[in-house]
């Protein structure tokens, strides 16, 4: 089964953590000093917000599956469609360890699709990664022509997975 998935940026992590429980009627299912999830289910929803990003606002959205079979036919959905993809395979990100590719839409919205295999301590465990860096690929245009375009433009793409991953 899927789960929906949304990620915010937020500036004031306290206070939107409280403006999500009072929304969702539902204390977060894990907070971090930058970083507050909440696994509702109904809607069946994984909603994050992290202090992460460069700006308030939507970072990414994505699908959660819940096994490896799920996420090889979302995979096989975004590749018969023709959509760049980047796969970043096993990866950590957002205090999880998962399995995951990339896809962006026209307007140059990151969607990922993931398969959550456990916890970590940390936001990522590349220690080099900087506060700012994000999860979600950047294009530099609205509507990538290949994976190289999203690649290119992809904090955690292969080539920057040491220095700028998640």
């Amino acid at each position: 089964m899927k789960r929906f998935h949304v990620h915010l940026h937020v500036n004031d992590l306290s206070a939107s953590i409280a403006f999500y429980s009072r929304l969702f009627d539902a204390a977060p299912t894990r907070v971090e000093a930058d970083y507050a999830k909440w696994m509702l289910e109904d809607p069946r929803v994984n909603f994050a917000i992290s202090t992460r990003g460069h700006q308030p606002g939507l970072d990414h959205l994505g699908f959660q599956v819940d096994d490896a079979a799920e996420l090889v036919a979302l995979k096989a959905r975004a590749t018969a469609a023709d959509m760049a993809l980047l796969d970043e395979g096993a990866t950590t990100c957002c205090y999880a360890r998962s399995e995951k590719h990339w896809v962006t839409d026209p307007q140059g919205v990151a969607w990922e699709h993931f398969h959550t295999l456990g916890n970590i301590p940390v936001f990522n465990e590349a220690a080099t990664a900087p506060q700012g860096a994000c999860c979600a690929p950047k294009t530099a245009s609205a509507q990538p022509s290949a994976a190289h375009d999203v690649a290119e433009g992809a904090c955690c793409s292969p080539s920057a997975q040491s220095s700028k991953c998640c």
